[in-house]
């Protein structure tokens, strides 16, 4: 048993970095497009990669490096055993489907943020098993037996790691389906413009990673381990530092700062760049190619954009346009001896720009004929709705601690419903901002609540105002009307005066007039203190003047004040007051107005011939009360509860007009009650009669244990 050999041994280490490209691949692209579907192009990355080895296996090597039919296609060796063939075959088949990954996962970025994990998944295989293995065929399908098969190998066509066998195939078959899908949703149009990548850093780890794999992609193409190799590997080192100097400087003249995608962009088309012609070109001809590269994919980037195509990582610049560059400069840059005898730099251009163009018919071709009625059919563009939310969520139900805050943050903004605060993990990334908008929404709920209560207070305002309002027209109207009546009859019976002789002598009837006269004055005057007692009292300027009362004597002398009006009514009083008179501490004035409305209202509504009781007593509880009882018709319960009310009137049963007065009495009365902490209500049933009570509290009295005794005084 032998060791392997070492072509063996370097072809299987360079296979081993060019499967790390993968991870350059992800990085690169994951960090490029927005964090909601980062997931999503990261699981393609991988999931292309195995549908890439699995269909490679089954049908694409035999496609690409079988037995070939006239130098189109492959023959056998489908679903490679590797049964009955050596170590190096093995290896060379190794390589060769790292080499079809590669050109596959090219597609992946250019089509990120929009396109089906379906619609991907077949795109990659259709690249995979019959685009990549069939142009592969044609120009490298002798590379395992060691001489030309394929038509444009044996054209003389030379992509020695593969420029445009692998790149610019992958980046044609990008090209059709960015033109298939259309671009991402808000990239062009009036307010469109660039996405913003969320991990440039990422991307930049990316780049250095597929830069180290390049060195096993094109150092490890050579299929041996001799003297050439450090050359390519020199080549592959100095192409694309001189590209990420050409973008620098470029994108630093036209953009006044270095754009940092242009540089690496720079840097990965001078890899692709020198990818073809890294065998046969010195160190000063590779800078300059790869020099050119990164300008050509940074022109080829904003030829895109004029086009409004919608690259999302720049594939099709990099991998597509500096592969056509670097496929050409093989005849503008490369040894003439290695094109064959005879053979000029203008014919190798021809050949070259055949192979370009056949890519590009084929690849191109087959990959919208495939892809256009997919599309047609639904499966490769995603919803615009599950565009908006991400490819993440949407796709693979993925969601960061960030997403789900950014969402819920998203569903307060959208019902504004802030009741409910946000959760997400303890320890996790969006934590402390979770937190943060907690306290945010804490101190939206206080505000809300202090809002809702100043609202409530100015909707409660707003009622008070309204009914201040509809109270003070209400006023207006009665004020007017009861000023109207005694003023008219003291206006009449004065012109009737005016117009009698100045010597002629006092009629009987003459000085009935000078009465009614004097009674509409008395009325008039008793309506004006009714509007300056209430409106004292509205204003809270009614100062009490305290001193020890007889309530008693107030007693007698409101009855006696009222003793014409109670005969004219036909009515007996009977006054109820103690030996020992009951003594509060009141202000006389205001006792004495108190008894004098409800005295008043009794006259108004008593009935005639009836007796009216007045008493004055100290009861048990030791507060002392005034009670004013009549035998009318007493009050509706509809209008008991208004009698209090300024402006309200109660209306008997069968009375037709309201009583005179402007409905100010009780209320005036109430008020002055509560001045001195007093209690003042009214019992009334229909047709039995009416009880007010004025009850002072035990605090303002100052004679205790006075009784009700028999009546002192009764007047009929």
């Amino acid at each position: 048993m032998t060791g392997l050999s070492s072509a063996t041994l370097w072809v299987l280490l360079c296979t081993f970095l060019v499967c790390l490209m993968q991870v350059g691949f992800l990085w690169l692209e994951t960090g490029l497009i927005r964090q909601k579907n980062a997931v999503n192009v990261a699981v393609k990355n991988m999931a292309d990669f195995c549908m890439s080895a699995a269909v490679f296996w089954a049908v694409g090597f035999g496609i690409m490096f079988g037995a070939s039919q006239g130098g189109w296609l492959g023959a056998d060796r489908f679903f490679f055993s590797g049964e009955g063939t050596d170590a190096w075959t093995q290896v060379f088949f190794f390589f060769q489907l790292a080499f079809c990954g590669t050109a596959v996962t090219i597609v992946s970025g250019a089509v990120a943020e929009r396109m089906t994990f379906r619609g991907y998944m077949i795109a990659a295989g259709v690249c995979a098993a019959l685009i990549y293995p069939v142009f592969g065929h044609w120009a490298w399908g002798g590379l395992l037996k060691g001489e030309p098969v394929g038509w444009l190998e044996k054209a003389g066509f030379i992509d020695f790691a593969g420029s445009t066998v692998v790149h610019s195939v992958g980046g044609w078959v990008a090209l059709a389906a960015i033109l298939v899908i259309g671009p991402r949703l808000g990239r062009f149009g009036r307010r469109g413009g660039p996405f913003k990548p969320h991990n440039l850093s990422l991307s930049i780890s990316g780049a250095f990673i597929l830069w180290i794999g390049w060195f096993g992609f094109n150092g490890g193409s050579v299929l041996l381990f001799d003297e050439t190799v450090p050359g390519i590997l020199l080549n592959t080192l100095m192409a694309p530092a001189a590209g990420g100097l050409a973008c620098l400087v470029v994108s630093r003249i036209l953009q006044g700062k270095p754009e940092v995608q242009d540089i690496i962009n720079g840097v990965l088309a001078g890899l692709v760049a020198i990818t073809a012609t890294c065998h046969i070109v010195g160190i000063t001809d590779a800078f300059l190619i790869g020099a050119i590269g990164g300008g050509v994919s940074l022109l080829a980037g904003r030829g895109l954009v004029l086009m409004r195509l919608d690259d999302a990582v720049s594939a099709v610049p990099v991998h597509l346009a500096a592969g056509i560059w670097g496929t050409l400069a093989v005849a503008l840059f490369g040894d003439v001896e290695a094109f064959g005898p005879g053979v000029t730099r203008l014919d190798q251009l021809s050949i070259q720009a055949l192979g370009v163009v056949t890519a590009g018919a084929f690849a191109f071709g087959v990959a919208f004929l495939i892809l256009w009625p997919a599309h047609a059919l639904g499966l490769l563009r995603v919803r615009p709705r599950q565009e908006v939310a991400g490819l993440n969520i949407s796709e693979h139900g993925a969601i960061s601690p960030l997403q789900q805050l950014l969402r819920e943050m998203e569903r307060h903004a959208r019902h504004g419903d802030f009741s409910r605060a946000v959760r997400t993990e303890r320890d996790g990334e969006a934590a402390a901002l979770a937190h943060g908008y907690n306290r945010v929404l804490s101190r939206v709920r206080m505000e809300e609540r202090k809002n809702s209560r100043m609202l409530k207070d100015l909707q409660d305002a707003q009622i008070e105002a309204e009914a201040a309002n509809i109270a003070k027209s209400q006023f207006l109207s009665n004020v007017s009307h009861e000023l109207r009546t005694p003023l008219n009859a003291i206006l009449g019976f004065s012109q009737i005066l005016s117009m009698k002789p100045q010597d002629a002598p006092v009629t009987a009837d003459e000085k009935e007039y000078l009465r009614h006269v004097e009674e509409a004055g008395k009325n008039l005057l008793t309506l004006v203190d009714q509007i300056l007692n209430f409106t004292t009292l509205e204003a809270h300027k009614y100062d009490l003047e305290e001193e020890a009362c007889d309530l008693g004597a107030l007693v007698e002398e409101a009855c006696s004040h009222y003793a014409g009006r109670f005969e004219d009514a036909g009515l007996a009083v009977d006054i109820h007051i103690p030996a020992d008179r009951p003594m509060v501490m009141a202000d006389r004035r205001a006792v004495s107005q108190i008894c004098l409305q409800l005295l008043s209202n009794v006259i108004r509504h008593a009935a005639s011939g009836g007796r009216v009781s007045v008493r004055v007593f100290c009861a048990s509880d030791q507060c002392v009360r005034i009670e004013i009882a009549d035998q009318g018709k007493g009050i509706a319960p509809s209008h008991l509860a208004t009698i209090f009310t300024p402006f309200s009137q109660a209306v008997e049963p069968g009375v037709l007009h309201k009583p005179d007065g402007l409905g100010l009495g009780l209320p005036t009365a109430l008020a002055l009650a509560m001045l001195h902490d007093a209690d003042l209500y009214v019992q009334s049933e229909p047709e039995k009669g009416t009880i007010a009570t004025l009850c002072f509290p035990k605090e303002r009295t100052l004679t205790a244990g006075a009784s009700l005794a028999a009546p002192i005084r009764a007047t009929s």
